[in-house]
């Protein structure tokens, strides 16, 4: 049986990649794009920030609850928040792309709309990837960043007296994600941050050249990321829960689904906010709030100096 004309397999690889790539444009920072064996990077500080996430349909998206843009999006997004985090400013993308032969050619070509749209957005491009055959769809993004001649920003520089600050929205991702597992799909506006987060791409160099002394993204829900500077930083870190801030529309969705708002703020992954520490109050550039303080030595993560009893976070393997 010959593969449907608008299927991956009867539209062709090369005729799909012309598809996807065609039209783009790219920012200096690329010198050679798609097209050749391999891309040509500028990489003006000497240094390469590089990160890679893989993203499995039914796992990290579904495409019943996202849309092919969307999905593409976000797959972008977790990996470009991460360079971020490291204090470095995004400078480019690659992606693969394994599905099923009979996929529509049409959802790979959204998937990839999303990708550029979003690597757009924190000013980059798409430089290169691969296509491949597979029995489900899953995505592969790596993501590159300069770090335009400072030091990284690792999960290790915390000190006790530090502030502790976020840049972007907690629990959203979390609520969206609730709301999807009721059968719903609005209000659309916390749907969406499940959906397709929106990381704050400018804030983690922000932070750098602030003198951010620690920092990492909140992938996996803040306590459980939060864990991981208070061991690489071998301090405390207290939450300050008056500090945080819940949302009418997020307290209105939980009133609705009998859940704890504060539980998704302090839980919730995928929002992929920025978490940072730093010397003083005073440091914090525009756009960071200070939600709590690095403690004594070794002492774990609290919240209002007491232990959370459902620190949560996602765990491959362990779910």
């Amino acid at each position: 049986m010959s593969p449907d004309e608008g299927s991956v397999a009867g539209t062709g690889e090369f005729a799909l990649i012309r598809r996807i790539t065609g039209g783009r444009t790219q920012p200096a920072s690329t010198l050679l794009g798609p097209g050749d064996d391999a891309a040509v990077l500028a990489a003006p500080d000497g240094r390469v920030v590089a990160t890679t996430d893989v993203l499995v349909h039914g796992v990290h998206f579904r495409l019943d609850w996202s849309s092919p843009e969307q999905v593409g999006r976000k797959a972008v997004a977790v990996n470009l928040s991460d360079v971020a985090a490291m204090g470095a400013k995004p400078s480019s993308v690659l992606v693969g792309v394994a599905c099923p032969p009979d996929t529509p050619a049409s959802v790979v070509a959204e998937i990839m709309d999303g990708m550029w749209a979003e690597a757009s957005r924190a000013g980059v491009g798409v430089s290169g990837g691969d296509l491949v055959s597979a029995d489900q769809l899953v995505l592969s993004v790596t993501a590159l960043g300069d770090l335009e001649d400072r030091d990284p920003v690792t999960r290790g520089g915390a000190r006790p007296g530090d502030v502790l600050a976020v840049a972007g929205r907690l629990g959203w991702a979390a609520a969206g994600l609730a709301v999807l597992g009721r059968g719903f799909r609005s209000p659309v506006s916390v749907v969406n941050a499940q959906r397709c987060p929106e990381p704050p791409y400018e804030a983690g160099p922000q932070a750098a050249r602030a003198g951010a002394t620690a920092m990492m993204d909140v992938s996996d829900g803040l306590l459980a990321d939060l864990a991981h500077i208070a061991d690489a930083s071998e301090v405390g870190i207290d939450v300050h829960t008056g500090s945080l801030e819940i949302s009418t529309r997020l307290q209105e969705v939980a009133t609705a689904l009998g859940a704890d708002p504060l539980r998704w703020v302090l839980t919730g992954g995928e929002d992929h906010a920025l978490v940072a520490t730093f010397r003083s109050f005073d440091e914090l550039p525009e756009g960071w709030r200070k939600i709590g303080m690095v403690t004594m030595p070794g002492s774990g993560v609290t919240v209002d100096g007491k232990e959370y009893g459902h620190a949560g976070g996602w765990e491959h393997w362990q779910q």
